[in-house]
This record gives structure tokens, sequence and C-alpha cells, in this order.
């Protein structure tokens, strides 16, 4: 009943929140990728550490803020390697055909890639069949790039 409840409330919290999520890149009303947190901080310090202003760099429309100078070296060498999977957008919500917007600290570094998710609830139900999302949400997001990359 409570993970029904919590998918429901999931899915209606949607409805006002997709329709403004247009960019490639899960980003604020600013512009800062995943809420101004340092990307590369979750590999190095596998927790969620918010940027620095002095530490900033352009990036598939978006700007990302990075702890120190050496992380934002680190990105601009290989920004692939450290940005979220999905563009920063849930990993759960992808799996069920959604973006969804994300909170920093509910994330997981798995094979060397970066998921987030919508909060620590949708995060718990993730976890129960992580590699099951994954498939589900690598298909639909590769299927959304290539509807966008037709129109």
């Amino acid at each position: 009943m409570k993970t029904t409840f919590l998918f429901l409330a999931f899915t209606v919290g949607l409805s006002t929140s997709l329709s403004a999520q247009d960019k490639t890149i899960f980003q604020n009303k600013e512009g800062a990728a995943i809420k101004g947190y340092d990307v590369v901080a979750y590999f190095k310090e596998n927790k969620a550490v918010k940027g620095n202003d002095q530490f900033t760099y352009e990036w598939k429309d978006a700007k990302w803020y990075f702890a120190n100078k050496e992380n934002l070296k680190t990105f601009r060498a290989n920004p692939e390697k450290f940005a979220p999977q999905y563009g920063g957008y849930c990993a759960y919500g992808y799996s069920k055909g959604y973006a969804a917007p994300t909170i920093p600290e509910a994330f997981a570094v798995i094979d060397g890639k970066l998921y987030l998710n919508y909060n620590e609830q949708v995060q718990q139900i993730w976890k129960k069949d992580i590699p099951g999302y994954i498939i589900k949400a690598d298909a639909n997001y590769k299927a959304e790039k290539m509807k966008a990359a037709k129109n």
C-alpha cells in the first residue's frame, strides 16, 4: 500500500514538473546542472557536495559547479564520464517513462555511472531492482533521444 501511494504521489507530482523539463540536462531555473552540486564529488567522496561559484563550466547548455579546481579540471577532461545518467533526471522515473526532477542527495554510483532519483523514498523503490530499472530506463531514454532527433 505504501509503495502504491509513493508511486501515485510521484506520478502526480510529475504532471506539473514535466512540462517545464525540456532541457537535455536537469537544471534549476538559474541554469545550474544538478542544482549546483559537484558531480565529480559523487565519485571521489561518495556524497552530495555543493559546488562553488568560483569553479564552473558550461557544458550541454548547463552550468556545472564544482567544489574545487581539481574537480572542475577532472570534469572538463571527460564530462561524459561524470555526468549523471539520463541527463540528471530520475533513474526510476525514466524506467517508468517519465523525465522526473531529482534531488542531489538521492544518488548512487553503479558500475562507474551516476544515477539520481526524485527523492529518498523513490530511491528505496528503485533499489529493489536496480538492474531491471536501469535496463528499462536506458531503453526509454534511448527511445526519447531517437524521437527528439527525428523532430
